[in-house]
């Protein structure tokens, strides 16, 4: 009896068939469908701002790339599979191996040519998915030119590592990736058809078998030769961990570099090998795998063993000298590529430690000082400016210069939004949230360097309903905006989107603003930004999107209604310039009567040669990161520029590129990629915009960061690190490890002809916290400026940390402090300013109260005020004048041998010494050179002033404030004791008096 053989897959009952076809044809339909929505919606929304350019440019370029690849890798995979079938062997040996594979055999062959599109179909759908997302770097690969720069080792153009070599880096592991399938799957087709074999006698491998495999193999091998060629190239990107820096190093170039070189020949040469050995000469696989482990031998041994001996053994020995062209390189390129090339470093003596009377008198720096902090300031204009509680100024403000009456200044801004997450449960329905409160209402501005009102600000715009405070805000709009209403804001989340437009004129549902006692005015949109959905189509079309039926059955929405969303004003950029990284702090500005939000554009690149590679999210992290600012992705980069500056307006959400960096090679690619008018010329840039242009925030900050390293220019300086300079932390908070954010200035630096609005920042020495130098950008003439003002390297200057601690733990000021810091308040430090003045450093300090009750916000109180080395001259006082005049008082005392004045509220004899951070010199009464030392009741009373030091030493550590208090009032007693020793032994003109400071 004949026994027929089972098949080893169950048959599908019909049923099941037409079951699982209608599951996937429901989950391809609503795949389809969810893929056509959303394009067809970006369609609408690109259409809305004109930029139409960039979706098709970025779909066509995905689409093309999916299809390119894709089929490219399929037909490879595909191709390989059917050419391993067409060279079976058609008689194969009696087997037990061959016996069990002959079940499988017969499943797969009837619909071999099927299983073959299927797999190459799915490889091909992987190949392309992934290959669709290098949209970028195609577009540049076909658009990039050249830098005019070209590369230390090779000569090549800088173009060439940034467009060129992505992309081919890309292509070859694509080809990679191909060969290294179609091996795999035509080793399994060849074993499956008994082309390879196992068991059995005779050869292993068919002739078919052994030539097909082997060719795979020489081509993986040739395509090995070219990826040495292409690292050759690449090392210059590489990270050189003898100098901790990027770029080829002295073992690199002289072993690495030509070892690649021998490496790709010796791979081209194994290629032939292979073909010739295993299908010429003697046919068989022994020779071709000698060798590839020749090969991989050469590999370890020319590419590995032999840059490690000469790093080892010639480079470590003498690092310095050996490396110091390549660390040479990395200066030059990283300063290149970030734009420190152009930094003016000018020296900064700082050696005047008391307060000069002309700071009484100066009219660049002093009137101009900032009070005003734009983070706490923002409770402040919260309670004083929001009069709806679903308004909101976020938590950070931003700062702006305005020419108001013929003078220029900084100002603090804010824009009243609408914040939908205030909303109280009544209003936070459907119609409400999305046709009734759809817009905030003018943008707020102070001056930031006036308080008035017990410490509030002094409104100048932005004004809602009537005034009933005169004397603290201004009578008249100072900065008007003809079109105040804001529907696009950094307070809009994704979802938040507005639908407007009446097709009733005398209808008008939106909220526009309050007027009197809980009423308000109403108003419809009339701006031309907005999708329309008038037509029946379209609220189908946003129904399916937003998944909201009221699109559909909601009598707000009417034939000339239209759709607001994609709100916020970085997304909008973001969505129109997709290969820009933009700045994480957008900010308004009032341009021709229509508030505009300013957004800074960056190219960036991270193949340039030799260039220092950071995480710019990393970089640009600080104190203020989500506090009003949006954090940066995780992105690595190695070349920066602020290329673009982009605006959208507030009320219509027109969005504009404009071109900031007209040499910028990467611009002019992403430009050309789209059509060459992408981006408007600079040229085209209105004269007021421009004058609200400010140096970007998180450029500052990587170059800042960059510059604490990169200043030092000499190669055998920057490897013994010797003057590295460090960002210093929150100085009233140095050990919550958050780095002090820089900070907006409209003042004037020495050097400088007139005062300038500028970013600014000081930084220490690394390991240290007295002040290194000051670093500042600012723009003028249209191009970007960056200055750093160098202190000598053993300047008696304190840093930020130290100044603030100083000030604070002044035994005068920290009583006042107390006094107004209790139970029911708190006190809260605004920006430390550091002011280079008269060959000195100036620091300013705002003190802000809160109270502890419900809806309080900080009031500016008092000014801390030092100058010198922080410790010697310091003030508290209600406003800068007056502080400035008690800094020039204690100046003046102590040019005529007194003891500087403390503030109000201490000893008018004796000031009381500042307990100083651990390591530094508490000043104590010890006799001037050539005089006796004390004797009797005098060296008793030194004896005690000593005592009384450690005490306060010991309390200052143990962070017990009790403690500290009853050190302090002891230490005052015994240098009250120690002066009248001193004038009952007739000797106080001879010895001085211990003071504050050091």
């Amino acid at each position: 009896m004949v026994m027929r053989s089972s098949s080893p897959l169950p048959r599908m009952s019909r049923r099941g068939r037409v079951t699982i076809a209608v599951l996937v044809g429901v989950f391809v339909l609503f795949t389809l469908l969810g893929w056509g929505v959303q394009a067809w919606t970006d369609w609408l929304w690109f259409d809305e701002v004109r930029y139409t350019e960039v979706f098709t440019g970025v779909l066509l370029t995905r689409l093309v790339l999916f299809l390119a690849v894709g089929l490219g890798m399929a037909v490879i995979v595909g191709g390989n599979l059917w050419l391993a079938h067409r060279l079976r062997p058609r008689l194969r040996p009696h087997s037990v191996e061959q016996a069990t594979l002959e079940r499988y055999r017969m499943v797969l062959s009837p619909r071999l040519g099927t299983w073959i599109l299927l797999t190459a179909a799915v490889v091909g759908l992987f190949a392309g998915l992934s290959a669709q997302n290098r949209w970028n770097q195609w577009m540049l690969f076909r658009n990039g030119g050249d830098f005019g720069i070209k590369d230390p080792e090779f000569g090549v153009d800088i173009g060439f590592y940034v467009f060129q070599l992505p992309f081919w880096r890309y292509l070859l592991g694509v080809a990679f990736t191909a060969v290294v399938l179609a091996v795999i799957g035509a080793l399994a087709v060849h074993y499956l058809f008994g082309g390879v074999r196992l068991q059995g006698v005779g050869d292993r491998m068919s002739n078919a078998a052994r030539a097909h495999l082997s060719s795979l193999v020489a081509v993986f091998v040739l395509l090995k030769a070219i990826a040495y060629v292409l690292d050759r190239r690449a090392m210059l990107l590489e990270y050189n961990e003898g100098v901790k820096l990027y770029g080829a190093g002295y073992a690199d170039v002289n072993a690495l570099l030509p070892a690649k070189e021998i490496l790709a020949y010796i791979s081209i040469v194994v290629a032939i090998a292979i073909i010739v050995f295993s299908n010429a000469w003697m046919r068989n696989l022994v020779w071709p795998g000698i060798s590839l482990a020749l090969l991989g031998v050469s590999a370890v041994a020319i590419g590995g063993i032999y840059p490690w001996a000469v790093q080892t053994f010639e480079v470590k020995p003498s690092a310095k000298d050996k490396e110091a062209p390549y660390i040479q390189r990395s200066i030059d390129a990283t300063r290149a590529a970030f734009g420190l090339g152009v930094t003016e470093t000018t020296p900064y003596a700082a050696n005047n430690l008391t307060p000069p009377a002309s700071l009484v008198t100066d009219t660049s720096v002093v009137p101009n000082v900032r009070l005003l902090d734009p983070q706490l300031v923002s409770e402040t204009y919260t309670q004083l400016q929001q009069v709806r509680g679903f308004y909101d100024f976020g938590p950070k403000l931003d700062i702006d210069r305005y020419g108001v009456n013929g003078k220029v200044s900084d100002y603090v801004v804010g824009v009243r939004e609408i914040n939908y997450g205030e909303l109280t449960d009544q209003q936070n329905t459907w119609i409400n949230r999305h046709t009734v409160y759809t817009h905030g209402y003018g943008l707020v501005a102070a001056p930031a360097n006036q308080v008035v009102c017990g410490g509030q600000p002094f409104f100048v715009s932005g004004f809602l309903g009537e005034k009933t405070q005169e004397a603290c805000s201004s009578q008249t709009e100072q900065i008007t905006a003809k079109q105040p209403r804001i529907y696009y804001g950094e307070r809009m989340a994704a979802d938040d989107y507005a639908i407007v437009g009446q097709s009733d004129p005398n209808k008008k549902a939106e909220f526009d603003r309050p007027v009197g006692e809980g009423g308000g005015e109403s108003y419809t949109y009339t701006g031309e930004g907005g999708v329309e959905i008038g037509s029946f189509a379209r609220r189908l079309l946003y129904a399916i999107k937003e998944q909201e039926s009221n699109f559909l059955l909601s009598e707000a929405v009417n034939k000339d209604s239209k759709l607001l969303y994609v709100r916020n004003p970085r997304d909008r950029v973001e969505k129109v310039a997709p290969f820009l990284t933009l700045d994480g702090d957008p900010y308004p500005a009032v341009v021709d009567g229509r508030v505009q939000w300013i957004v800074d554009g960056y190219t960036t690149a991270a193949s340039y040669p030799y260039a220092e590679r950071v995480n710019l999210q990393t970089e640009t992290t600080d104190e203020l990161t989500n506090r009003g600012t949006f954090q940066l992705a995780r992105e690595n980069v190695n070349y920066m520029r602020n290329s673009v500056k982009a605006t959208v307006d507030a009320y219509d959400g027109t969005v504009k590129l404009y071109e900031y960096d007209d040499t910028d090679p990467v611009l002019k690619a992403w430009n050309k990629a789209f059509g060459g008018d992408l981006i408007q010329p600079k040229a085209d840039i209105p004269v007021e915009l421009n004058e609200h242009f400010r140096y970007p925030a998180d450029m500052f900050k990587v170059q800042r960061n960059l510059l604490t390293k990169f200043h030092v220019t000499n190669p055998g300086d920057f490897y013994s690190a010797q003057d590295f300079w460090q960002v210093p932390n929150v100085p009233d908070a140095p050990d919550s490890g958050q780095k002090q954010p820089p900070y907006y200035l409209f003042t004037q630096f020495p050097g400088q002809e007139s005062p300038r609005f500028q970013l600014t920042s000081a930084v220490t020495p690394n390991g240290r916290q007295n002040l290194a130098a000051l670093i500042s950008g600012s723009y003028v003439d249209g191009k970007p400026r960056l200055e750093v003002l160098e202190l000598p390297d053993q300047t008696r200057i304190s840093g930020p940390v130290q100044v603030h601690q100083q000030m604070t733990n002044n035994a005068n000021i920290r009583q006042q402090l107390n006094l107004l810091s209790s139970n029911q308040a708190q006190v809260q430090y605004g920006n430390l300013l550091s002011l280079p003045f008269a060959d000195g450093m100036l620091y300013v300090e705002p003190v802000y109260v809160k109270s502890n009750q419900q809806d309080a916000y900080p009031l500016l109180q008092k000014v801390l005020l030092s100058y010198g080395d922080g410790g010697s001259f310091v003030a508290l006082a209600d406003n800068i004048n007056d502080g400035i005049k008690q800094l020039v008082e204690q100046g003046k005392k102590a040019g005529q041998g007194a003891p500087p004045t403390p503030p109000p509220g201490g000893n008018p004899t004796n000031p009381t010494p500042t307990p100083t951070p651990s390591g530094a010199a508490t000043p104590t009464p010890t006799p001037s050179a050539g005089t006796p030392p004390p004797t009797g009741d005098l060296a008793a009373a030194a004896d005690r002033v000593q005592t009384a030091i450690s005490e306060v030493r010991a309390a200052q550590t143990s962070g017990d404030f009790e403690r500290y208090g009853r050190a302090l009032k002891a230490l005052d007693e015994a240098l009250t004791a120690f002066q009248q020793a001193q004038q009952a032994a007739g000797n106080a003109s001879g010895s001085p008096s211990p003071s504050a400071g050091g």
